[in-house]
């Protein structure tokens, strides 16, 4: 959890940004006019690799589109992945916050990131955001993926959809798992209850670990009828 401190110097940097005042950059205490980090430290947040496999995002020495090998070998149902950071400090203490301490506002920053990253794809046909199950949601009282995706699908004319997929059980946590019991814990945990056939489905979520959660919900996706699934997020942990 983010210390008290470090809660703080968010809210504050957000009413600031909200009121158009001029704010101390979150890191560095530099005056910006332009959101929460001034351009400096924006430069300096923690960049995902270019040399990365086009499935999964993950990073890999001299790629040149290839697809890794874990890829081959335990294929995702999406067939790909666009991530705009690496999950490492700060950029996850701020989503983090955002999750966890109902900074909605950066929900808006992280849309911005994700266009910028993806403008030059070709638009999918739907955005459909990662979903808590009810539990879960009513715990937090917003779904954080669903926030991002409220923010962005104007921006791109994308339409999107909160309630096309559900999540049917809370599954338990994942830490500690390989990738087969990851997927083998979230098999059956979500079903799409939209008409998806021969569409182009865009997963929208912060936060991308290994990558299971992502696969089950292509293949409820890909039940629906799904010609083409692809990933966004905003981070990828490597």
């Amino acid at each position: 959890m983010l210390s008290n401190r470090l809660v703080t110097i968010l809210n504050n940097c957000i009413n600031n940004v909200q009121s158009g005042l001029p704010q101390a950059c979150l890191l560095c205490g530099a005056r910006t006019l332009d959101g929460l980090l001034c351009a400096g430290c924006s430069a300096d947040l923690p960049a995902l690799s270019r040399d990365r496999c086009p499935r999964c995002a993950l990073p890999m020495s001299g790629a040149k589109g290839e697809v890794c090998g874990r890829c081959l070998r335990h294929p995702p149902a999406f067939a790909l992945t666009r991530a705009v950071f690496r999950y490492a400090f700060p950029l996850d203490a701020l989503i983090r916050h955002c999750k966890y301490h109902g900074a909605l506002e950066l929900t808006d920053w992280f849309a911005r990131m994700l266009e910028r990253e993806v403008t030059e794809l070709p638009r999918p046909d739907l955005l459909l955001p990662m979903p808590l199950h009810p539990a879960r949601l009513a715990e937090r009282g917003f779904n954080q993926a669903a926030e991002i995706a409220r923010r962005l699908a104007p921006r791109l004319d994308i339409p999107w959809s909160a309630t096309g997929a559900r999540r049917l059980r809370d599954t338990p946590p994942q830490a500690g798992l390989d990738l087969r019991a990851r997927r083998g814990n979230l098999r059956g945990a979500f079903r799409c209850d939209l008409d998806l056939s021969g569409r182009h489905v865009v997963l929208l979520d912060d936060v991308m670990t290994s990558g299971a959660s992502l696969h089950e919900l292509a293949q409820a996706a890909r039940r629906a009828g799904a010609a083409r699934v692809s990933a966004w997020v905003v981070a990828r942990a490597v």
